[in-house]
């Protein structure tokens, strides 16, 4: 006799029912299933693994990284490798000489690098020239082939005599196909036009673009072109090309075959100089301190500029209301800066002031709101009340002056 096999209606109807809350119970965890054209399905509602984001919320994971994790994330990152580039035997050598402020690649230097890892080519090698000392760890990621360090008192501080023997000799090594410096104020500018003198190479200037065998150039204080034949000698404009970002590089260390000749030095570096912030033009200051409509208490902001050693600087609002002079509006329709550190406080980000800060390297900004503009451009972001973070800022640094002062004596 055969069992009879009773089923319970109201289980059946729930399990047709979408709408019931006990629908998904009654459900058969099925984990694929053949569609109706023939296709093999996956339910993603089936998968175990998991893990729950940032959110709160649940996530799938589909790489199948999670399983037997029992639904939590791992903590351990996977770091991507980028694919390794070796150049064995180079045809040609294309030689930069970054700025190195601060002993580290700064955006400007990165992309002059990847100027130079396009004109290099599949078959060429990027030599980088580095002057004393670095704290750069990161020069594989930033397309250098070979790296050269000279080192020496000679070459410390502030000597463009010295530096430019140096590159002779590095001429005389390698003869590359091309030379890379960049055309900055903080000593590429000056030290290319020496060495383009020294060389008898007419260099190409303030080059913003490189099409094939043609190099552009600003003139007419930035509102004329100027293109010409590719020379030897490149001054690169800041954003030239992209920076690398998708190849890591073998840099292997080159040392000179012979020793650098040295001369009795016609300039002397008497060391640098205090100068009044406040009497830096805002296009070349490397620190400004920039207050907008959020600063309530200008007192203390000017107090904070005197102790951070900073050149001010304003938004159009509140050099429209009074609180600053109209010399010193940032923006497309004020001042463009290139400061290596802009301290934003209270202000929003239109578009205008963002414009005039786009070559700024590191932006840090003070605000109440943060999903202001400038929160979002901003390298470092503080939350919070204006004067209270300078009051705040002005303490921290006087504290620290006065144990610099203690431990020297």
């Amino acid at each position: 006799m055969s069992d009879i096999i009773r089923r319970d209606p109201r289980a059946e109807w729930i399990a047709r029912n979408r709408l019931h809350p006990l629908h998904a119970s009654m459900q058969k965890a099925e984990t694929t299933w053949m569609g109706p054209n023939g296709i093999l399905r996956k339910n993603p509602h089936a998968i175990a693994a998991g893990f729950v984001g940032p959110a709160g919320l649940k996530r799938i994971d589909r790489s199948g990284a999670q399983q037997g994790t029992g639904g939590k994330r791992s903590s351990a990152s996977v770091e991507v490798q980028l694919p390794l580039r070796v150049i064995e035997q180079p045809a040609f050598h294309i030689c930069v000489v970054p700025d190195m402020v601060g002993g580290r690649l700064s955006s400007h230097d990165k992309d002059l690098l990847g100027l130079a890892r396009k004109l290099a080519g599949e078959s060429g090698a990027v030599v980088a020239v580095v002057f004393g000392e670095d704290k750069e760890g990161a020069f594989d990621t930033a397309g250098v082939d070979r790296l050269l360090r000279i080192a020496g008192e000679a070459f410390d501080g502030y000597a463009p005599e010295a530096r430019v023997l140096a590159l002779s000799a590095v001429e005389s090594h390698l003869a590359p196909r091309h030379w890379l410096l960049p055309d900055s104020r903080s000593g590429g500018g000056e030290l290319g036009r020496r060495l383009a003198a020294k060389l008898g190479e007419r260099p190409a200037t303030r080059v913003w673009q490189v099409a094939g065998e043609q190099a552009i150039g600003r003139a007419g204080s930035g509102q004329q072109d100027i293109q010409r034949t590719l020379p030897r000698l490149v001054l690169a404009a800041a954003e030239c090309a992209e920076p690398v970002s998708e190849t890591r590089h073998e840099v292997r260390l080159l040392e000179l075959a012979e020793k650098v000749a040295h001369s009795l030095p016609r300039i002397e570096d008497l060391g640098p100089v205090a100068v009044d912030p406040a009497q830096i033009p805002m296009a070349e200051a490397e620190f400004i301190l920039s207050g907008g409509n959020g600063v309530k208490n200008w007192e203390l902001f000017h107090q904070a500029a005197v102790a951070l050693g900073a050149t001010e600087g304003a938004s159009r609002v509140a050099v429209d209301d009074g609180f600053m002079p109209r010399n010193r509006q940032v923006g497309a329709t004020g001042t463009w800066v290139t400061a290596r550190v802009y301290l934003a406080v209270g202000i929003s980000g239109a578009i205008q002031h963002l414009q005039g800060i786009g070559t700024c390297d590191k932006v840090v900004a003070v605000n109440m709101d943060p999903g202001c503009d400038m929160i979002k451009r901003a390298d470092l972001s503080v939350i919070g009340d204006s004067a209270a973070i300078l009051a705040a800022l002005i303490e921290r640094v006087a504290a620290w002056r006065q144990e610099g002062k203690r431990d020297a004596a």
